[in-house]
C-alpha cells in the first residue's frame, strides 16, 4: 500500500541528511558565470560568494499528487531539477534551461551538527535581470576563471565555474 504521509517514524537515525542542490549558471553571450554573496547573518559560509541552490523539503511534495505510483513506492520525478529552477527564480530572480550537467558531490557537517549531502550540477541561463534575494544575498557577479579568483568563495566554487564553463563554452 502507497504511502499516505510523509514522516521519519521509520527512519534510522544514522541515514538521515540534508539534502541540498546546488547549481552553476553559465551565460553564453560572455562565458561566464553566477556568482552570489551570501548575507553574513547565514549560518553555513556567512559573507562568502556562492552558487545557487537549496535544500529539499516536504512540503514540495504532495503525497496526493504524485507523479506516478511506482508499485508501493509513491514517485515524484525531477524533484532535484524542479528544485533547481525555482531555487534560481527566488534567489537570483532569473531562469535556466533545463539541461543539467553534473558537476560532483560533497557530504558535510554544518556548524550546527547537522549532516548534509550537497550534489551539484551546471546549467545554462536562460534570461532574467539579476536581482538577489534580499536578506540572503547582497551583491553578485557574472565571472569567468580568472576573475573567480579574487573573490572570496566557499572552497570547491572556483573549480566548479571551470567545470561549467568547458561543459558549456563553444568548442573552436
Amino acid at each position: 500500500m502507497p504511502a499516505k504521509k510523509i514522516s521519519l517514524k521509520n527512519a534510522k537515525e544514522n541515514k538521515l541528511f540534508y539534502f541540498v542542490a546546488n547549481v552553476v549558471v553559465y551565460r553564453e553571450k560572455d562565458g561566464r558565470c553566477l556568482i552570489l554573496k551570501r548575507s553574513e547573518r547565514e549560518k553555513v559560509h556567512p559573507g562568502r560568494w556562492a552558487v545557487l541552490g537549496g535544500k529539499l523539503e516536504w512540503n514540495q511534495f504532495d503525497i496526493k499528487k504524485p507523479t506516478r505510483l511506482n508499485g508501493d513506492v509513491v514517485d515524484f520525478e525531477d524533484a532535484v531539477e524542479d528544485l533547481l529552477m525555482r531555487e534560481v527564480k527566488e534567489e537570483a530572480g532569473i531562469e535556466i534551461l533545463p539541461d543539467f550537467k553534473y558537476i560532483n558531490s560533497n557530504m558535510f557537517i554544518r556548524p550546527d551538527e547537522t549532516p548534509v549531502v550537497l550534489v551539484k550540477f551546471a546549467a545554462r541561463y536562460k534570461k532574467g535581470q539579476v536581482v538577489p534575494e534580499p536578506g540572503a544575498f547582497t551583491d553578485f557577479a557574472w565571472v569567468n576563471e580568472k576573475e573567480i579568483k579574487k573573490y572570496p568563495c566557499i572552497d570547491g566554487i572556483p573549480k566548479e565555474i571551470k567545470t561549467t564553463i568547458k561543459f558549456f563554452k563553444p568548442k573552436t
